[in-house]
């Protein structure tokens, strides 16, 4: 199972099919906190959930660092988050959100089966993965005319995507090893979004970015700016209090269950020790009144909109998108590829209430992507099916 496609890696790394050089089999070991950091940083960019610091943030898992070895040379790392079977806890539920950080070109099978008998040695009854993998990618203008047209549901039905060769072919390749697709019809789920929302940025200047956003973006920010809102940046986490006060607010207005305060403190703290550039508090006022606030993380070259509050007083002022620019600027001058803006759910029906979440990313001109979404490899699939059960029967 190899692929002829370039694929995009940090300045000096080298991309490894799933055997070493000599031809023999990867092989997968614990490493400790410090290498997989290290390996995260040779890369050009990964998703934080991939980070060491993510597992201290889900304390309701145990959590483990693995490396792919070629040889004695680490070529791929993945955070595994593990969750025991209830009332069955020496199997566990082995989590790779976003994961794992793999050349995702090369042979699956070199690089899935290792980490398979590994975790399976080690207890799991099943992995779940997430490849960092697109496989289709619709412009802000084709989003555009699915949403004017009246005939057009979901995304999924626009035409003319651009679809990725190695999405395809990663997807193939899991479904003939026995893998199973877990990402829902509405892209939402238990983990996490298969589409999402993202805005380029490399190559680009401030001003390009502004004129790829619509007339309505620009006259927010424009407002914003004129009505004298200010936004601050908090890389210490001293205003996460004001920041959840008005996040419970807004879960309250849109009906939403709202993080406790502990989470974020605790977010907080994780990844501003491991890189006092990886998470950023932005804090919007107007005449001393909190009226939005948001969360950055980066890792390396990428940088995502992790959380957002917004009051209902002073709308008008356009907090949100003094905000957002914020933080598509910081992206920028940090020399960020892309600056996303998380999960959207693909309905374009106007009646649908999720609906709003698109029309309001799809301003900044930016693109909508399809990744591979969240797959699961039974492992003990006697145990598989008694927790899959579990949590259907949770869910009603």
């Amino acid at each position: 199972m190899s692929y002829s496609e370039p694929v995009h890696t940090a300045a000096g790394t080298r991309r490894y099919s799933g055997a070493s050089a000599s031809g023999a089999p990867l092989t997968v070991r614990p490493i400790s906190a410090t290498e997989h950091l290290a390996f995260v940083r040779s890369q050009r960019s990964a998703s934080f959930l991939q980070t060491p610091a993510w597992g201290r943030v889900k304390t309701e898992w145990r959590s483990e660092s693995l490396g792919w070895f070629a040889g004695g040379q680490l070529v791929g790392a993945g955070l595994v988050l593990h969750r025991p079977v209830p009332k069955l806890e020496r199997f566990t539920l082995a989590y790779l959100p976003e994961g794992p950080v793999i050349d995702w070109t090369g042979d699956l099978g070199g690089w899935l089966d290792p980490l398979a008998a590994r975790l399976k040695a080690h207890g799991a009854f099943a992995i779940r993965l997430g490849p960092p993998v697109r496989t289709d990618t619709w412009s802000a203008v084709q989003v555009k005319e699915g949403v004017a047209d009246p005939g057009t549901g979901r995304l999924t039905e626009v035409p003319g995507q651009w679809s990725d060769p190695v999405g395809a072919r990663v997807a193939d390749r899991l479904r003939g090893a026995g893998w199973l697709p877990q990402s829902p019809q509405d892209g939402f789920g238990v983990g996490h979004p298969q589409f999402k929302y993202e805005l380029r940025l490399a190559g680009r200047t401030e001003e390009q970015l502004l004129q790829g956003m619509n007339q309505q973006w620009r006259r927010n920010i424009k407002k914003a700016a004129k009505e004298g809102v200010e936004v601050t940046v908090d890389t210490v986490g001293a205003g996460l209090k004001a920041f959840h006060d008005l996040y419970v607010h807004t879960a309250e207005r849109d009906r939403f269950t709202p993080r406790p305060p502990g989470y974020f403190e605790t977010m907080f703290a994780a990844l501003s020790a491991e890189d006092p550039e990886r998470i950023k508090l932005y804090l919007a006022r107007h005449r001393d009144d909190l009226v939005a606030a948001t969360i950055l993380v980066r890792v390396g070259a990428h940088a995502v909109y992790s959380y957002g509050a917004s009051s209902t007083e002073k709308r008008e002022v356009r907090g949100s998108n003094a905000c957002q620019w914020a933080m598509i600027r910081d992206s920028l001058a940090a020399g960020c590829d892309v600056y996303d803006l998380r999960g959207i759910t693909p309905t374009l029906d106007a009646d649908d209430p999720h609906v709003g979440l698109i029309r309001f990313k799809v301003g900044t001109g930016g693109q909508a992507v399809r990744y591979v979404g969240e797959w699961d490899l039974p492992l003990r699939p006697m145990v598989y099916r008694a927790f899959d059960l579990y949590m259907r029967r949770r869910e009603r």
